[in-house]
């Protein structure tokens, strides 16, 4: 009969911390999710500034970085790519943070202007970007654009 009264004290307990629980999840997530849209702004302005140590501390060694035309690019490849570009100016936007515990998946849509043959250009896509908590602080893993025709 023991057993069976400390579960019905506990039952009760248990459903009475569950909001609080659930609610405590919920506030980490969301400044999680802030931090990682804060992260996301750095990297559009490092980008077209060519801020090489920004985007170097923004990026897992390992990143996998899949550009609006198909190719693979590591860490390595991707800055390099930055810093022979001629872009002026990323912005983004619906940005959307989905968490799933020290993972986070961000979806959004990038505008690029850049210059190209003396002529101004913007482009325009989706993309997947992948963030990781990792060492106390949170990196890009994984990042995938894909145009949007106009």
């Amino acid at each position: 009969m023991k057993a069976h009264t400390s579960k019905l004290v506990c039952a009760p307990i248990f459903f009475g911390m569950l909001p609080v629980l659930l609610w405590s999840q919920s506030t980490e997530e969301s400044v999680a999710g802030t931090k990682i849209l804060a992260l996301e702004h750095a990297w559009n302005r490092s980008e077209a500034s060519k801020e090489i140590k920004v985007l170097d501390a923004l990026f897992d060694n390992a990143l996998v970085y899949v550009d609006p035309d198909g190719t693979l690019l590591t860490k390595a490849q991707f800055l390099l790519h930055v810093r022979s570009a001629t872009v002026t100016q990323v912005v983004t936007q619906s940005m959307q943070v989905h968490m799933f515990g020290t993972t986070a998946i961000v979806t959004g849509i990038y505008q690029v202007a850049e210059t190209r043959h003396g002529k101004s250009t913007t482009l325009r896509g989706r993309f997947v970007d992948t963030w990781v908590y990792k060492d106390s602080v949170w990196v890009c893993v994984s990042a995938q654009s894909t145009p949007i025709q106009r």
